[in-house]
């Protein structure tokens, strides 16, 4: 009730300042902590001189970010400027011949990137994943596959595969393992779209040519095998209109948010602080809450620096990838949180919804999200943070549902339909605040660490009760309100849209 509903502009408007206003203090308080810590020698390793001409230095805590623009930059720059250039080349002369094209070049890639055993490896897996889809049974197929990944996930057997793959490259160890974890997740979506529909004789040759698809091998994101196949089987390819200028503009918007972060690891230290938690404890109770958000909102943009980087590609041998995560700034439903939309795609299709149904359901949800957070558990790689990580999200997952039944039982549901809908949208965005909070306490514990999220939740529920909790609930609670209005308005010009489409 009161989803559609518009708010008082002038409301609207004090929720901006007040969240604006809040997230300047914040910040300002994090730009002084992090200039009190350049020095300290817990910073050391982790803080590098960055601008010297200003007298500046840059976390580089994050080791992934730092292997993208340094030692792996010429790579991805090398690799995905000769595939652009192949494509180009082979859509002009032989089109009906792209997807092999494709993987031959993905497959040369990965043959003098890692080596002949690296690339037998994978190819034994595919192999043997084909030949169980022969027997076209679904459940066997993704046992099969889930032991497959299972194989590159624990000992043994992740230190005899690994051994396999010879050489002195430092980027070897990131590699295989990225490489590795995708080629079992493609290998399970054409097994299971063959068990779905063995009408269509998909060939050995058509899982290679998913697979070696250099722009998604290493690092996704996944493409479902039959969109995958559906896209790249177009003879003669037609772009949208001004898909050419879409795809300039993401490109373009994928350079501004490199800058971006560069720019900001040179001023706030974000994920260098969390480290030292005694530093940590000594921030004000705003600086603490702005630095658990802006963690979560680094990872956001990264994993959408990674996508718009590989997507910008995938567009431009016209197919149609997987989108960047929707951004934590806007998220406060576990339903919708996810730093991949590529696996998340994935784990629905093939394991949420075929258990979950209409979700709309106790036991059967549950049933879907375990099954489902315990596959992600593999993925991940199982250890004691990704087991809690997981048991969090879970929950928050189930008890959205067991809060919706709830708010349909008879007594509740009389209560809020006596209140106006303007009325009903305020209290679901101030239980929206609590969830927003929620999400960033249960992923702060992999993204960051265990201790850090203890020591923000005692200082922001227990030490700092009742004034900081109040504040940054308003605070959140203001933010949660725009984000509705911003839903409301895409949803209305969706529905003028439609109603614009429809024949007289």
């Amino acid at each position: 009730m009161g989803i559609k509903t518009a708010l008082p502009a002038a409301e609207l408007g004090f929720y901006s300042l007040v969240l604006s206003g809040a997230l300047a203090y914040a910040g300002r308080g994090l730009l002084e902590a992090s200039q009190d810590g350049a020095h300290r020698k817990a910073f050391r390793e982790s803080v590098r001189p960055g601008w010297e001409y200003i007298g500046r230095k840059m976390d580089v805590a994050d080791f992934e970010w730092v292997m993208w623009f340094t030692s792996f930059r010429n790579v991805i720059i090398f690799a995905l400027s000769g595939h652009v250039l192949f494509a180009k080349l082979c859509t002009m002369v032989a089109p009906q011949l792209r997807s092999w094209m494709y993987a031959v070049y993905g497959a040369l890639a990965v043959l003098g990137t890692m080596g002949p055993w690296y690339l037998l490896l994978l190819l034994g897996h595919c192999v043997s994943l084909y030949l169980a889809s022969l027997l076209g049974q679904p459940w066997l197929c993704l046992g099969l596959s889930l032991a497959s990944l299972a194989s590159f996930k624990l000992d043994p057997l992740i230190s005899w595969q690994s051994g396999l793959v010879t050489g002195t490259f430092d980027l070897q160890e990131v590699l295989f393992h990225g490489g590795s974890g995708f080629t079992v997740l493609r290998c399970a979506s054409f097994v299971l779209e063959s068990c779905a529909h063995p009408d269509r004789h998909y060939s050995l040759a058509d899982l290679l040519k998913y697979n070696f698809y250099l722009p998604f091998f290493f690092f996704g994101p996944i493409m479902t095998f039959d969109r995958f196949h559906a896209q790249m089987s177009q003879v003669e390819p037609v772009r949208r209109e001004g898909e050419l200028w879409r795809i300039q503009a993401q490109a373009g918007l994928s350079v501004v948010a490199i800058m971006a972060v560069d720019i900001f690891f040179h001023f706030f230290y974000i994920l260098t602080i969390p480290s030292d938690l005694k530093f940590a404890n000594r921030l004000p109770d705003s600086a603490l809450a702005g630095l658990a958000y802006s963690n979560l909102v680094y990872d956001w943009v990264k994993a959408a620096v990674l996508f718009g980087v590989v997507n910008t590609v995938a567009r431009l041998d016209h197919l149609d990838p997987p989108q960047a995560p929707k951004c934590i700034t806007a998220l406060y439903v576990f339903a919708e949180t996810h730093f991949d939309r590529g696996i998340n795609d994935w784990l629905c299709k093939y394991v949420y919804d075929h258990i979950g149904g209409e979700h709309s359901e106790v036991i059967p949800e549950l049933g879907a999200t375990v099954a489902t957070f315990a596959i992600t558990t593999l993925w991940l790689g199982p250890c004691d943070i990704v087991y809690l990580w997981s048991f969090l999200n879970c929950f928050g997952l189930n008890f959205e549902l067991w809060a919706q039944k709830l708010a349909e039982w008879g007594p509740l549901a009389q209560i809020e339909a006596s209140l106006s809908e303007q009325m009903s949208r305020r209290v679901r965005a101030l239980f929206g605040a609590m969830n927003f909070w929620a999400i960033i306490m249960y992923n702060l514990v992999s993204l960051n660490s265990l201790e850090f999220t203890e020591l923000v939740a005692r200082r922001l529920l227990l030490t700092g009760f009742p004034q900081t909790t109040l504040a940054v609930l308003f605070v959140t609670y203001c933010g949660v309100q725009l984000v509705k209005e911003r839903e409301r308005t895409l949803a209305l010009e969706d529905e003028q849209m439609q109603d614009k489409e429809k024949p007289e």
